[in-house]
């Protein structure tokens, strides 16, 4: 097809009394191509490109059924998946994709507030249901923390929300961010919040020795006021969306991959907000937080008392832990970590068994009822050793609980 200034030449040339023969020599064109050009001298018109393929292109069957199947709409985790199975395009392709895509939302009004440096962190957990090699449906709870200011995260996978649990994992994450915020705001959690009339909060006295110890305040939000703590709410759905679901042979896996996932992605990212990474903030943060205590100075507030029954086993997260026969009807402490559980006799160790992922069930031990008279399992109805008074517990006034409560 020749160009305007070609067709033009080929009709001055024309009109100046030039032949075809002589017009298809001068300007080097056959002379059907002239002819072509004299019966029809007009500018060419050019029609559409035809489209380059998208590098995004074999893989959008993969993301419907990824969005649209599984609810995972997060760009930058899809964006790692993508690359994991060959894509070589960027990000900005993926999410003009999924831009028309992505159901409504209802847009909200929120006044955010912005906190200094080491005055605040919010805890909530989040329940993550899942299916086990049996095809069961089970659930595991996700404890978040996360500081106000960086938007630091920590996160840990748990069987239940007990107390000890919750307090547990508040050491596991000042550990991580390296020091202790100036209060920690919660939901009205029963863990934590005993009772609540208006502004009057009632926390757990364990909660509250806790944080004496640790030098933090607990906060309650203000019931139906969850954009209070609305941080914590969109960390645990971001875990949700870019973390959630993953392959795990049992919980320390899990959380050893968690820890991985806050490393390299939830920490290291540019916050949509603050335009930073929460791992550069927490750098800053540091030096404004409390210092923490050595973990064994909150012992005595992680273990639980638990009284050791007639066939000397302690029941324990919906579980039955066998003791030696001995303390049989005595009071015990319980403590557990991730992976186990460890009763102990005052400061004596007693035994440790693995923890149980799931309810009902019952860890034995070997020679359990070794050199038991004759009092034993084999005459029910007997007690295999004597009841002893519990522990003393420390009380404190109601003025030091009164000065750590309130709600925001």
């Amino acid at each position: 097809m020749l160009g305007g200034q070609a067709v033009i030449e080929v009709v001055r040339l024309h009109e100046a009394g030039v032949g075809v023969k002589g017009i298809a020599r001068r300007l080097g064109l056959s002379r059907n191509t002239v002819r072509k050009y004299l019966r029809n001298p007009q500018l060419p018109r050019y029609g559409p490109r035809p489209r380059a393929v998208s590098k995004l292109e074999p893989f959008k069957p993969w993301l419907l059924q990824r969005t649209h199947a599984d609810g995972v709409w997060n760009a930058e985790r899809l964006l790692r998946e993508l690359r994991a199975m060959g894509y070589a395009g960027g990000v900005t392709i993926l999410k003009d994709f999924l831009r028309p895509l992505r159901p409504p939302k209802t847009p909200a009004v929120v006044v955010r507030y912005e906190v200094p440096p080491g005055v605040e962190a919010q805890v909530d957990f989040g329940v993550f249901p899942y299916e086990d090699a049996s095809g069961r449906r089970q659930r595991l709870l996700a404890f978040v923390m996360v500081l106000s200011f960086s938007r630091a995260l920590y996160v840990e996978f748990v069987t239940q929300q007990d107390l000890s649990t919750l307090l547990r994992c508040h050491l596991h994450a000042f550990e991580a961010f390296g020091g202790v915020p100036q209060r920690v705001l919660y939901d009205n959690m029963k863990t934590v919040v005993l009772e609540r009339s208006g502004e009057r909060v009632v926390f757990h006295p364990r909660l509250l020795d806790f944080a004496l110890l640790a030098g933090f305040t607990p906060r309650a939000c203000r019931p139906y006021r969850a954009q209070s703590k609305g941080r914590v709410e969109r960390s645990i759905k971001y875990l949700r969306d870019s973390f959630w679901p993953v392959h795990f042979s049992d919980l320390p896996d899990l959380n050893r991959q968690a820890g991985a996932w806050l490393a390299e992605v939830a920490n290291a990212r540019e916050h949509a907000t603050l335009r930073r990474r929460p791992i550069d903030l927490l750098t800053e943060e540091r030096s404004h937080l409390l210092p923490l205590k050595a973990t064994s100075t909150f012992a005595g507030l992680l273990a639980e008392e638990r009284k050791v029954g007639r066939d000397a086993f302690v029941a324990f997260e919906g579980n039955r832990y066998a003791v030696p026969w001995p303390y049989a009807g005595r009071h015990v402490s319980v403590a557990a970590t991730e992976a186990h559980v460890e009763i102990r006799d005052g400061r004596e160790l007693v035994v440790v068994h693995p923890r149980g992922l799931v309810r009902g069930l019952t860890l034995p031990l070997a020679g359990q009822y070794h050199g038991a008279p004759s009092g034993s399992p084999s005459r029910p109805g007997h007690a295999l050793g004597r009841q002893i008074v519990g522990p003393e517990v420390q009380v404190r006034s109601l003025a030091a609980y009164e000065a750590l409560g309130g709600g925001l």
